[in-house]
């Protein structure tokens, strides 16, 4: 524990120095929504013309983007000046609003922290070269700023860690999985992924080990986190020191030094990592050091996930060229690459790897869904929802890019044609405030239920519950790209799915077979393909049916286990074949 806290402690330090508006939202959103959310609103209603940057983080932490926006334009019209209007700068750049930013910055001249707010500005749009340059010459907190934002860009430009051959006889069977995340920590798609597959593979006969990144979970607030948790029968390892290095070049060192000393004590067949790139320089160094193969699972696009918030520009920036850069090098240096589905995989050959390189192990499902699934009914009572009424929705993190508003607008236009239809959203994340201000203005507050996130075991249970599950993604390079894994435990679930037509998603639903495909963003669109799968029982009936067959046919992550394993064998194999025919 007090291992712990210091880490915690020096962690909230060095974010406070950098950027404390981020850290307070970082902290609001560690806290439970039930809390956090009437004190904002209660500081807004205290304060409710004040443009002070409390005010200002507690429009924006309770959703109340039209209330942070007349805010920001009263201060600017009111002659905010110096370090205040540095502080909205601060908010605004925090809340994705640049341009708001762009119009404080000029009256903050002078301001005292004015050049660590110039560089996050230009950290924000990819610009990390010009980031490091606006601290260039600082002195004391901000000189530390810049050195942590240089370390960074190094990770980016070429440096991985260095690690020394390390003798060791690994022991076949054994693969150490290194991931981000994971549970009960974290209770994301990443983390599901991640325990469905060390569970499948335990089951075919794998002796698996996960290790999550440095400093995880007490950098999430996680305080009280032990240094190894078992889950289902699979061992988490934690790296906790006391104090992490203090640059981002620094810190994958010590990562990788640590993450080496672990695969010593349990020597692995093969190492396994996922995106983002980070990882793949840590494990790539480990396996080099131990002479032993290791495989890279792509299971997201990062670097359009950070371009989705900031507009098509941004794939021109330097922060969004280099990223790119990264994932290609990290996938070559690989012995084998997995990924979710074809769209993705078509993306990692246009950069140049080669096709034979690239295996799917798409999204699937196992444990409680391949059961029977309860009635709507049954799965209702157990939830506390009431078994008369009609229910769309979506499992799903709560980010703008799954297009959640566009659900509830289409919501708002059915609501009045179908008086019993009720809407359920299952999760949580960074957009959940303003989705609930966004219901409370379309007087749906009460016909829209919010859980939050919900514990992993009733999962099944809210997929059962819905008539229909809904994917309202927007059309991005993301997610055109990337394929979700709740709507596959939906259609396991005998539940029909309605989605945005795009590439990803068509790999998943195919129209009339298992679900219906609508325009993305288009809320009038998304209402009519609804109101048509409302109107017919029989459809959605048939629909449902579909689906489950077809998942259990195709989608397991027992056929997972069988795809990574022949990988595993034969990397492993290739491995042995040219260390022996070097030594020889």
């Amino acid at each position: 524990m007090r291992k712990n806290l210091t880490l915690a402690a020096t962690t909230a330090a060095r974010h406070l120095l950098d950027d404390p508006v981020v850290l307070a939202l970082q902290i609001s959103r560690r806290l439970p929504s039930r809390l956090v959310q009437p004190v904002a609103r209660a500081v807004c209603r205290v304060l409710p013309y004040s443009a002070a940057a409390p005010a200002l983080v507690a429009a924006f932490v309770s959703g109340d983007s039209g209330g942070l926006a007349r805010r920001l334009d009263k201060a600017l019209s009111g002659g905010l000046a110096g370090n205040r209007a540095r502080l909205a700068a601060d908010v605004a750049l925090a809340a994705g609003e640049p341009a708001w930013a762009d119009k404080f910055l000029p009256a903050a001249t002078g301001a005292r922290r004015l050049p660590a707010t110039l560089a996050r500005r230009k950290w924000y749009d990819g610009d990390m070269a010009g980031a490091v340059a606006a601290l260039a010459s600082q002195r004391g907190g901000m000189a530390k700023h810049r050195r942590r934002l240089a370390g960074e860009l190094r990770t980016f430009s070429g440096w991985a860690p260095e690690l020394g051959a390390v003798p060791m006889e690994p022991v076949p069977g054994r693969v150490l999985h290194f991931l981000t995340n994971s549970l009960p920590h974290t209770g994301s798609g990443y983390a599901q992924r991640s325990h469905s597959i060390l569970t499948a593979q335990r089951d075919a006969g794998w002796d698996v080990l996960a290790v999550t990144r440095l400093g995880y979970p007490v950098q999430v607030g996680k305080v009280t986190a032990r240094e190894q948790d078992v889950i289902d029968g699979i061992m988490y390892r934690r790296m906790i020191p006391s104090r992490l290095a203090a640059t981002a070049d620094a810190r994958m060192q010590q990562e990788a030094e640590a993450l080496l000393r672990i695969a010593l004590e349990f020597r692995p067949e093969v190492l396994h990592t996922t995106t983002h790139f980070a990882n793949g320089l840590v494990v790539g160094a480990v396996a080099r050091a131990l002479g032993i193969p290791w495989v890279y699972e792509v299971r997201g696009q990062l670097a359009d996930t950070w371009a989705s918030t900031r507009g098509e520009e941004a794939r021109a920036s330097q922060r969004y060229v280099q990223f790119q850069a990264r994932e290609v090098d990290v996938m070559q240096a690989a012995d084998q690459v997995f990924t979710l589905g074809e769209a993705m995989k078509e993306r990692i050959v246009d950069a140049g790897i080669p096709a034979d390189k690239v295996l799917l192990a798409p999204n699937a499902v196992g444990g409680p869904f391949l059961e029977e699934p309860r009635t709507h009914e049954e799965a209702r009572r157990a939830l506390g929802l009431d078994p008369a009424l009609d229910y769309i929705g979506t499992v799903s993190s709560l980010v703008d890019y799954e297009g959640i508003d566009d659900l509830v607008d289409a919501f708002a236009i059915l609501a009045p044609t179908f008086p019993k239809l009720r809407l359920l959203i299952v999760g949580s994340g960074t957009s959940l405030p303003a989705l609930q201000d966004q219901a409370k203005q379309l007087g749906l507050a009460g016909k829209v239920t919010f859980t939050g996130r919900v514990p992993r075991e009733s999962t099944p249970l809210y997929h059962q519950a819905l008539d229909v599950f809904v994917v309202p993604r927007k059309d991005l390079a993301v997610t055109r790209a990337v394929t979700p894994l709740k709507p596959v435990e939906a259609l396991a679930s005998a539940r029909p799915v309605v989605a945005s037509d795009l590439p990803a998603l068509r790999e998943i639903i195919e129209e009339n077979v298992n679900g219906r495909l609508s325009p993305a963003d288009n809320p009038s669109g998304l209402a009519k393909v609804l109101s048509g799968m409302l109107q017919d029982p029989e459809l959605r009936k048939r629909l449902g049916t579909a689906g489950r067959r077809g998942v259990l046919e195709l989608r397991t992550w027992n056929a997972n286990a069988a795809a990574y394993s022949a990988a595993y064998k034969k990397v492993a194999r290739l491995k042995f074949a040219s260390r022996s025919g070097a030594h020889d």
